[in-house]
């Protein structure tokens, strides 16, 4: 916004860029977040620890990427490959096949599956909405993707993979709906994936509190302001729309808002609840090849739920831990009473455990912010809280929607100033 022009101020309650999903560090100041005793004097140097409380890989093609190189905020950023994409089946962890050579010798599928995958694989990748001759007699916009699976005659295994572990869906709702996003995600994860072999997925040295900061610095650079550390002591409201921000004492004019929900509760509700356990590992995920930094799947069948648990693992290799140390975050969607019991199969993987931090959020989203000149983000204009899920999804038609709406006075508050699907 501000290299479009638009007067922007940024005011943040916290210190620090990023609001739930910052970077905290040292590592002691983890502990104290969490109100735990520690760090133990096993785990020293604690300014080595760039620890993110909601971890999210990058698809190497995937919209922020393309957004982050457009706004030349990648001169502040240096990321690094994820080594491994995993999903968890028949009680293994497995290599996620998303190419014809991992499918030729994965133990996920037979035979026959394997040859029927990679026919569904060669569609997709010669899919063209402009050509109807690729289409093979699939209408894109009617067609369920249920449909299509059943075209190719894949076994339920297959689906479970191809659906939760490429096309990234998070339930099974997807079945039931048109098969073109399917394949676009297809796609997606697989050129991703032939940009690096070892997996689709980026990663920021040091930390996502990189990305926040990035985009603040080049903020600066066209006449941004920032104010960390102040206190938003009341929205000023006239019919209904936004006139200024009180903080420490000063009143602040704008035309626009944008704010993560927990400035506006009255205009948020509650959409469930996303539970969230860090773990400080000194040895790599078992099955994972020694992967110094991976994500795992565990599709919904696989435990009987309505929804897939996450694991999300980095490391020392980028930059975020010490030597030989690793940071393992589960998460999933809260579904009973016993949230930590949902996650118990996830953290039987990464035993043994050197210590575990708990967070259980509500996932709050904005009421209709049509007619209206405040907009409630977290990581996002539209206002959704940070999902389970270990990966950014992006939304540009909102985007870029929003952004033509924006007025020449903007003030932001705790959020970085960009769009995304979390």
């Amino acid at each position: 916004m501000s290299l479009s022009g638009k007067k922007v101020l940024h005011i943040d309650k916290n210190s620090y860029h990023g609001g739930e999903s910052a970077s905290i560090s040292p590592l002691e100041e983890l502990y104290r977040r969490f109100k735990v005793p520690g760090p133990p004097k096993s785990i020293r140097r604690g300014k080595e620890w760039n620890v993110d409380l909601v971890p999210k890989f990058f698809l190497a093609t995937g919209q922020l990427v393309k957004i982050l190189v457009h706004t030349e905020v990648t001169r502040y950023l240096d990321f690094k490959v994820v080594e491994g994409s995993y999903v968890f089946k028949a009680g293994k962890v497995h290599k996620v096949p998303a190419t014809e050579e991992d499918a030729q010798s994965s133990d996920l599928m037979g035979m026959f599956d394997k040859r029927r995958f990679k026919k569904l694989l060669h569609f997709v990748l010669n899919f063209d909405t402009r050509n109807p001759r690729t289409h093979q007699d699939v209408d894109p916009e009617k067609t369920t993707t249920r449909e299509l699976f059943s075209r190719f005659d894949l076994g339920q295994d297959v689906i479970e993979v191809t659906g939760h572990a490429i096309a990234l869906h998070s339930s099974e709702s997807y079945l039931d709906q048109p098969c073109l996003e399917t394949i676009n995600r297809i796609r997606r994860y697989c050129e991703s994936l032939s940009r690096h072999n070892s997996s689709p997925y980026l990663y920021p040295l040091y930390g996502l509190g990189e990305l926040p900061q990035g985009y603040a610095r080049l903020s600066a650079e066209y006449g941004g302001t920032f104010l960390l550390n102040k206190p938003v002591d009341e929205i000023v409201m006239d019919n209904g729309k936004v006139k200024a921000v009180k903080s420490d004492g000063k009143v602040f004019h704008c035309k626009q808002l944008i704010c993560d929900p927990s400035y506006v509760p009255n205009r948020v509700r509650k959409m469930g609840r996303v539970i969230r356990v860090i773990c400080l590992l000194n040895h790599p995920v078992k099955n994972t090849h020694e992967a110094s930094s991976c994500q795992i799947i565990i599709p919904q069948a696989e435990l009987n739920r309505k929804s897939d648990v996450y694991i999300c693992v980095v490391s020392y290799s980028h930059s975020l831990a010490s030597d030989g140390m690793y940071i393992a975050t589960v998460s999933t969607t809260v579904e009973t009473n016993s949230p930590e019991k949902e996650v118990e199969p996830a953290l039987e993987l990464l035993e043994p455990i050197m210590q575990k931090l708990v967070t259980c959020l509500s996932v709050l989203r904005s009421v209709s912010v049509h007619h209206c000149n405040v907009f409630c983000m977290t990581l996002m204009i539209l206002g959704l809280s940070p999902s389970p899920t270990c990966w950014f999804q992006m939304r540009t038609e909102e985007r870029v929607r929003y952004r033509e709406e924006l007025p020449e006075a903007v003030t932001v508050l705790h959020t970085p100033v960009i769009s995304m699907d979390v």
